[in-house]
């Protein structure tokens, strides 16, 4: 992928993240990503795109991991001498961090809300 007006970007494959909105077709992923079976008949909510809001969670889970991993392959080719850039090395390391930070602000937004939810009187 080419981003244009950044010369060389798209040669160190970087991805850039794109939101899905709710007129999107679903992404389809891999029916084990989390460890268990595919399942059939799911009863949860699903959006206008056709997509669970948990499928969606298990989707950024498994985005921020593979952006881990990344940081983490570039971080020992940077230490051993391998790496051809250490710009991608940068670059992939700020990207984990920062989406990190997001997944965690978002976790954090999610209890809080759980929490007042909780709080609230019955009856």
């Amino acid at each position: 992928m080419s981003v244009p007006g950044i010369g060389g970007v798209g040669g160190i494959g970087f991805t850039p993240f794109v939101t899905p909105r709710a007129g999107d077709s679903p992404v389809v992923s891999s029916p084990t990503a989390a460890g268990g079976a595919a399942s059939t008949g799911s009863t949860a909510a699903t959006g206008p795109g056709g997509q669970s809001f948990g499928d969606m969670v298990v989707d950024g889970i498994e985005r921020l991991e593979q952006t881990q991993d990344r940081a983490d392959q570039l971080s020992v080719q940077a230490a051993t001498g391998d790496a051809a850039s250490m710009h991608s090395y940068m670059m992939a390391a700020t990207e984990a961090s920062v989406t990190t930070q997001v997944t965690v602000a978002a976790r954090n937004k999610a209890l809080e809300a759980f929490t007042e939810i909780m709080r609230l009187p019955i009856g």
